[in-house]
């Protein structure tokens, strides 16, 4: 990675504003609950750049969106149950403080020490933080002396706290650089968006092809192979003519797959059988057919065994996997069967040698719920900053960091 990083500028006795990515699943969207967190895996990814911030010396402004609030009247994605999380996860005092700007923040900034921490509250609770806001922007960049960002799930886009504040501080001649996770994340996807080992197999699920035919496209011209499940496996089959019932199909998508399948030249490697259902919710009756066999009135929820096995023995012998998205409704136990097995096959490859990338969103829960997150070579944080990263596309929260 060519960006500045932590190790790169001086931060003993400096106030830094670190943008992290606390964008965490709470237990409950009612403000009168005790509201917890009930997945820290973001919140432990950000360690490493915290604790070596404030082991250097550094007293810490953290920032972070939560949840998609309408307003700052939104108190159910307020930011106390994170630093309560956080609190118990450092050896370092967390305060939370009630805004993002304005007086409170500016005072509660002028009485913060080295090795102390401030956690400001919901940067989407202020308008201006996803128009990108220069105002807001200028009064985030005037209340610290260095700017980190460490929040890779927020790189692509450019708000007021990912990509305006950043140019604010530089323009100011305060550094902007990179915090550990960002590094680790730029370096792992970038080798396989740029410089990707061979033999390289692409693995894709989820519901659409639409969200994601530009990767499509991108892959074709990079990966040797590309394994297709989960609901845009159903739109290629039907493209091939194949009924799929019930199933989730993307009738306006159909032209585009078509144009895959002929650009692909049988590098697009398609399920051979699915696990189908009447109606997809937990004791339905299951039932695993050939794609060639799906009943009018049946849908299609997962890979069946011999797709599995298909898929196995072209993962043979790779360098490199890059796996995003499902093979099926893998939020439904009994429907996550493909899901799972798949990642216990990219387990035993990465122990084999293999090189084997999750690319956040989805593909990140399937593996942490699979029980095998830690196996894998990298798990993204991000998954729609994954996705624009893998096809080469220039994220805005990196773009504005200092070069080295």
């Amino acid at each position: 990675m060519n960006k500045k990083t932590i190790e790169d500028v001086n931060v003993t006795d400096k106030t830094v504003f670190v943008r992290v990515d606390f964008n965490v699943p709470l237990s409950s969207r009612d403000p009168n609950e005790t509201i917890t967190v009930t997945d820290d895996t973001r919140i432990r990814a950000a360690l490493p750049t915290i604790n070596y911030l404030l082991e250097h010396g550094a007293a810490l402004i953290l920032a972070s969106h939560l949840g998609r609030p309408e307003s700052a009247e939104d108190r159910e994605y307020a930011m106390d149950p994170v630093a309560r999380r956080l609190d118990e996860l450092l050896d370092a005092p967390v305060r939370k403080v009630g805004a993002v700007v304005g007086p409170e923040v500016e005072a509660a900034v002028a009485a913060l020490q080295s090795g102390e921490v401030l956690l400001l509250e919901n940067t989407r609770f202020e308008a201006g933080e996803k128009k990108n806001d220069e105002q807001l922007s200028q009064q985030m960049a005037g209340l610290a002396d260095v700017y980190v960002n460490d929040a890779f799930g927020s790189a692509h886009r450019a708000h007021a706290s990912t990509e305006g504040v950043a140019r604010a501080m530089k323009a100011q001649g305060k550094p902007a650089v990179a915090g550990y996770l960002m590094e680790k994340e730029i370096a792992a996807l970038s080798m396989a968006a740029e410089n990707p080992p061979h033999p390289y197999i692409a693995i894709m699920g989820g519901a659409k092809i639409s969200d994601k035919i530009k990767l499509i496209d991108d892959l074709l011209q990079k990966a040797d192979t590309i394994l297709v499940g989960g609901g845009m496996a159903n739109t290629f089959l039907a493209a091939l003519g194949y009924e799929m019932g019930e199933s989730l199909v993307e009738d306006e998508a159909l032209e585009e797959a078509d144009r895959l399948l002929e650009l692909a030249d049988r590098r697009l490697v398609l399920p051979l059988d699915l696990v189908i259902v009447d109606e997809a919710e937990p004791d339905a009756e299951i039932e695993v057919v050939p794609v060639e066999d799906i009943p009018v009135d049946k849908m299609a929820v997962d890979i069946g065994p011999d797709t599995l096995t298909r898929f196995e023995k072209e993962l043979e012998g790779a360098a490199l996997v890059v796996w995003n998205g499902p093979m099926g409704i893998f939020e439904i136990e009994e429907f996550a069967v493909g899901t799972n097995d798949l990642a216990e096959i990219l387990a035993r490859l990465v122990e084999d040698g293999s090189q084997v990338i999750i690319g956040g969103g989805d593909s990140a829960a399937a593996v942490q719920q699979a029980g095998l997150a830690d196996k894998m070579t990298h798990v993204s944080t991000g998954g729609g900053a994954s996705l624009e990263l893998l096809q080469g596309e220039e994220l805005p929260g990196v773009a504005v960091l200092e070069d080295k």
